[in-house]
């Protein structure tokens, strides 16, 4: 890809995440993300089709970067380990007014979607080749659980202004994961 439309694209990106840390989704218009990343208008049109276009892109990007950056090759194992979950969660308190920012909108499927469905998939990686007694069912069920339950502990860890550092979130929701396994092994 061109350099040229690489740094586009970032401006514009850039552009919307400062946007959306200012005010609401919903009321930012193509014109206001245009203007802040200093490009045309038609430059904005030239790479996404509307503003949730680049939402969703926005987020695809986040995610692909979370997964390169926190995914461990190397777990295995029917349940995913800590240290993929540490990663993640450093990351997201690295960046922490992205992530908020994207967990936040709540006028389109919104980021915490994506990331429960991306915590979700790894979860469903790892019981792939297991020797538990869980139906398929079952697996999809506590997939969804268990990504719904680290999703929301994210966010809760957000709007509380983050009331510890993300290893301590870590070992205190890894401890619950636990328990949990402990219930479901046989």
């Amino acid at each position: 890809m061109d350099r040229r439309i690489r740094k586009n694209q970032s401006a514009i990106m850039n552009a919307l995440m400062q946007l959306i840390a200012e005010k609401d989704f919903e009321k930012i218009t193509i014109n206001e993300i245009a203007e802040r990343a200093d490009v045309n208008r038609g430059t904005v049109y030239s790479h996404y089709s509307d503003k949730y276009d680049l939402l969703d892109k926005c987020i695809e990007n986040q995610l692909i970067h979370l997964m390169e950056s926190c995914y461990s090759a190397d777990a295995a194992g029917p349940y995913p380990t800590k240290a993929p979950l540490l990663l993640t969660i450093k990351e997201i308190e690295k960046n922490a007014l992205m992530y908020k920012t994207l967990l936040s909108i709540k006028e389109v499927p919104s980021f915490r979607v994506h990331l429960s469905s991306m915590i979700n998939k790894q979860i469903m990686e790892h019981m792939k080749d297991n020797e538990l007694s869980l139906d398929e069912l079952d697996k999809l069920i506590y997939a969804q659980f268990m990504s719904s339950a680290i999703v929301g502990v994210i966010e809760w860890w957000f709007t509380q202004s983050m009331p510890c550092s993300a290893e301590e979130l870590t070992e205190r929701l890894w401890s619950l994961l636990e328990m949990n396994r402990m219930i479901l092994s046989p």
